[in-house]
């Protein structure tokens, strides 16, 4: 099993690790909910190096980031970063990942930690393409919480905006980082060298950060209404059934375009649909959602929100619903009321 650089650190933190995508890594430290209130409330640091990440170079690198990819990379410019998805033929979802764009022929692609190796390969088979994995070589952290870009700041001299890449010397080593994060809180992640990837995650947390594992990272990412490749998307659903019609653009040439255009044009089956539970329950992935308007689905993501202390979840719910409704989540074998709400939920 793979293991962080950080893992002998993080146990003297007192991590409890788990098997995440062969990786050992940590789901809390003291306990999710006090993790989960702090990235909320100041700041939070997460060892994310599990996660995908490849340097993608070479004369062809625009072309394939344009054409293996479903937004249009010419909506920005080098020094920032986008959202965006590889699809199938079909158009469904083979991994929803961020592209950081460092120079006009140079990128960093993020997969998320199951895909690295399906997504590098893909770009790997243009023969103009110099692909480089940074996994082995890395340690990838994540400072989020809304004292996050303030303490970015204090330990390493700058703050990336939210979406911009930036470079720093911080110890004589470049640390690459970019305004990104999973949590649905401002912050930044930062990519070091593994051997310096320890001192870096000690002076955060020495700065005032708690150390979070990934139970938080998932509570806070569903909070926010962020779907998670495996549960809420994967290759049998769509961009456009999970919301995230955002993050395409039909104005250039991908692979499942045509089968995304089509399906714009018929209209949806179903949808991804946010939910918050009225009554005391906690929604776990599969189980039965029926609607008062008459739709039916299931849940794909649920549990108890830390900050409204009630069940949410996504799921979904066909045909679409049209607008806010009452719905029941069936939680062994009794229908727990709730309503449909529009994430993020801690906010609304």
């Amino acid at each position: 099993m793979n293991r962080s650089p950080l893992h002998e650190l993080n146990g003297t933190l007192g991590a409890r690790f788990v098997d995440f995508g062969g990786w050992e890594m940590p789901v809390q430290y003291e306990s999710v909910l006090g993790e989960h209130r702090a990235v909320r409330n100041s700041v939070g640091i997460f060892d994310v190096t599990h996660l995908g990440r490849f340097e993608l170079s070479g004369s062809g690198a625009r072309d394939s980031v344009s054409k293996l990819l479903c937004n249009d990379i010419g909506k920005i410019e080098p020094g920032r970063c986008q959202y965006t998805m590889m699809l199938n033929e079909h158009g469904g979802i083979v991994d929803d990942l961020i592209v950081w764009w460092w120079e006009p022929e140079l990128f960093w692609v993020m997969p998320n930690a199951a895909n690295q190796d399906r997504v590098m390969s893909a770009f790997d088979e243009h023969p103009t393409n110099e692909v480089v994995d940074l996994q082995k070589s890395t340690v990838f952290l994540a400072v989020q919480g809304p004292d996050a870009p303030a303490l970015v700041e204090k330990v390493v001299g700058t703050t990336p905006a939210r979406f911009r890449t930036t470079y720093v010397e911080w110890h004589g080593v470049d640390l690459a980082m970019a305004g990104t994060g999973y949590t649905g809180e401002p912050g930044a992640e930062i990519c070091v060298s593994s051997d310096m990837g320890a001192s870096l995650f000690e002076t955060f947390v020495q700065g005032g950060a708690t150390p979070c594992g990934l139970g938080a990272r998932d509570t806070l990412r569903l909070e926010a209404g962020l779907p998670l490749w495996g549960e809420d998307i994967d290759e049998s659903t769509t961009p456009y059934e999970a919301g995230l019609d955002f993050a395409v653009s039909l104005d250039h040439d991908f692979i499942g375009r045509d089968a995304l255009a089509a399906q714009r044009e018929a209209g949806l089956d179903r949808k991804l649909t946010g939910f918050v539970l009225d009554e005391k329950g906690i929604p776990r992935h599969g189980y039965p959602v029926a609607t008062a308007g008459g739709g039916e689905g299931t849940v794909t993501s649920g549990n108890l929100s830390p900050i409204l202390d009630t069940g949410v979840g996504l799921g979904y719910i066909a045909p679409p619903p049209q607008e806010a409704e009452e719905m029941y989540v069936t939680i062994r074998n009794r229908e727990v009321r709730g309503h449909l709400a529009k994430p993020p939920f801690h906010t609304s």
